[in-house]
């Protein structure tokens, strides 16, 4: 892919010469340290040291429990374990005697739910303490503690029912049960029929209908046949358009600005999913802690229905500081602050700087830096445009080349649609790069465009959709009075299997042509393609992999292909694994003719956190340059593509 002398990469790759220690982060917890100096954690996970027992029961009752779950499958046996309570706090003790009894009652209300959402209403649990059944126990229980408290729940599942005889009625009478896994014969679960009960009220919201509710939801059980009844009736209300739309709770943003924003106009026909859509691009802009969208209970006089957008404002201004050592790169320190509110109507800037390389503190001249300041404007012009300004200047030291570049860009983007977006812009980039040809000094203006669909269902870990981009950037280089162009595209896509996106295979192809100029000397090497490293093939180092001239040195190519290939597998909740592969090729010829295909394998740890999971990927190349790298390291937040 394209290098980029100023935009650090997504994927820092630590690789084998040296070990990065990020101090930002270490900085960060120092309050969790400073507390619990008995234990190292980060993001909940103690990596050394022990946790100290933290015991503040009032009258702590010890209790030992054993859980008969037999007839039971495999699958079912495992729910109801995850659904005990008691099981999974057997290590901490309960409030006194009684507190031990109505966890026991909560857990059998717990355990006869999941019998029914497994479509077994015949089952039986049954519930023992100290040998007595929970319902024989006196008002106020003792027990004798002389040791831990005997618990013993036995689970007798029954049968599995069948859907017997299934009505849509009301308003969802011309509905096809069918289409909402409602189907004689099939699966009874309660949460199915719960699910399909909320999914027919969102669909004839979605025909414009704000008021649709569940007027009846019958659900009988046959313990002779062994079948479920259901009958589903709602009432949908009238259709109605959009009402008028009033903001709450603005202080420094302009309330105009929000209700133009959101592009909920006055008027256009209802649908849920635009209020949704509403509500995310409002959050997006980073204003506010927090955005809801009320619905009136009732339509107004001329039977639309009123909206209330309600806004909660988080601090506008924001700063930090953050440092990074390697025995690769040295100590490197990095600051920014930022405004997202800056006139009032969400425009955001951002001032930030990097230095790294400190520890050759005799040589001034190898350190690399960066710094640049970035505005952008949301809504410019329409609602669905924003306008982004920049002006960003580095010097940079790769395997490839050494580059101080100066460059400035103007871009606006324009949503067509919740997933379309356009995007036109001007640029000016000047270079000065020592690579393979020797010092050279570029002046290049372009024009950059590009069109992006993204239907992914999460944008840091996707579990269905696509991710595709066409860019083009015509551009000249004035000093070597030199046209080219450089077009490129991508289009990653997820495919998820098994209950709750236990595993999801995820893929991403790109490619990437350079048309015009005489000689690749011409065009700088910022605009050349390399590859390898965390965007691109792992296990290989950053740009690694390149056309070599003559001497061996890299140039960089005129064309690119590239294929990654994942499978996330997730083991926990929280915990999960990626074996991968990556493949890329970079030529000089017009087009990718795949005279040198490197390949990277590895495999992956994810982490999920709140804010996206945590990412830490270890590779091999499979087809190693002389010299060249014996693995790689990467780590980031987000799947990586």
């Amino acid at each position: 892919m394209p290098s980029n002398p100023i935009t650090p990469k997504k994927s820092p790759a630590f690789r084998q010469s040296g070990t990065a220690f990020a101090l930002a982060l270490a900085l960060s917890i120092s309050p969790l340290l400073a507390e619990q100096a008995f234990a190292f954690k980060i993001f909940g996970i103690t990596l050394f040291g022990k946790d100290e027992a933290v015991n503040d029961v009032i009258d702590p009752v010890r209790y030992q429990i054993s859980l008969d779950t037999d007839g039971a499958d495999a699958d079912l046996a495992k729910a109801l374990e995850r659904t005990s309570l008691l099981l999974q706090g057997e290590d901490a003790p309960v409030s006194g005697d009684l507190g031990l009894v109505i966890k026991a009652r909560d857990d059998r209300d717990r355990l006869i739910a999941t019998l029914y959402e497994n479509s077994r209403y015949g089952g039986i649990v049954r519930i023992t303490v100290d040998g007595r059944d929970i319902d024989d126990l006196p008002p106020i229980p003792a027990f004798d503690r002389s040791q831990p408290i005997a618990v013993t729940i036995r689970v007798d599942p029954g049968p599995a029912f069948t859907l017997g005889k299934v009505s849509l009625e009301g308003d969802a009478v011309g509905l096809d049960p069918a289409t909402y896994n409602l189907v004689a014969g099939g699966p009874a679960g309660s949460l199915l029929i719960l699910k399909a009960s909320e999914k027919i009220v969102d669909d004839l919201k979605a025909e414009g209908r704000p008021l649709a509710v569940l007027a009846r939801r019958d659900v009988i059980a046959d313990h002779e046949t062994q079948t479920v009844d259901v009958a589903l009736a709602v009432k949908a209300g009238p259709m109605a358009p959009l009402g008028e739309v009033t903001v709450k709770g603005a202080r420094k943003v302009d309330p105009e600005f929000i209700a133009r924003y959101s592009r909920l106009r006055q008027g256009q026909p209802y649908s849920p999913e635009q209020l949704r859509k509403a509500a995310e691009r409002l959050r997006a802009l980073g204003v506010f802690s927090s955005v809801t969208i009320d619905e009136s209970k009732d339509l107004a006089a001329d039977g639309s229905m009123p909206l209330g957008i309600v806004v909660a404002e988080g601090k506008h201004r924001y700063f930090g500081v953050g440092a990074s050592f390697s025995s690769i790169d040295g100590l490197g320190l990095e600051g920014y602050w930022g405004h997202r509110n800056l006139f009032g109507q969400a425009e955001s800037l951002r001032l930030e700087g990097k230095v790294s390389g400190l520890s050759e503190l005799s040589n001034v001249g190898n350190l690399d830096y960066s710094a640049g300041v970035t505005f952008i404007k949301p809504g410019a012009f329409v609602p669905s445009g924003t306008l982004e300004a920049s002006v960003k200047g580095a010097t940079l030291t790769t395997d490839s080349y050494d580059a101080a570049s100066v460059i400035g860009k103007i871009a606006f983007s324009y949503d067509l649609t919740d997933y379309d977006k356009v995007t036109a812009g001007a640029s000016l980039t000047y270079d000065n790069i020592d690579d393979a040809f020797g010092n050279n000094t570029y002046l290049t203006s372009g024009i950059p465009i590009s069109y992006v669909r993204d239907t992914r269902d999460n944008k840091l870990n996707p579990t269905e959709g696509i991710n595709a981009a066409l860019s083009a950037i015509p551009s000249y280089e004035v000093l070597g009075k030199t046209f080219f162009s450089t077009f490129e595209g991508s289009v990653s896509g997820y495919y998820s299997l098994g209950a709750d996106d236990r595993v999801v295979l995820a893929a991403k192809v790109s490619a990437g042509v350079l048309i015009g100029a005489g000689d690749l000397e011409s065009v700088p090497a910022t605009r050349r393609f390399f590859a390898g490293g965390g965007g691109s093939v792992r296990g290989y180092a950053y740009q690694e992999i390149s056309p070599l001239n003559a001497a061996g040195d890299p140039t960089g190519g005129r064309a690119y292909a590239l294929g990654s290939f994942e499978a996330r597998i997730n083991v926990t909740k929280t915990i999960g694994i990626v074996p991968f592969l990556d493949i890329g090729s970079v030529t000089t010829a017009l087009y990718p003719d795949f005279s040198d295909i490197r390949m990277g394998a590895g495999i992956g740890l994810r982490y999920q956190t709140p804010f996206g999971p945590l990412r830490l990927d270890v590779a091999m190349p499979l087809d190693r340059y002389d010299g060249g790298s014996k693995y790689g390291i990467y780590a980031g937040i987000g799947q990586s593509f």
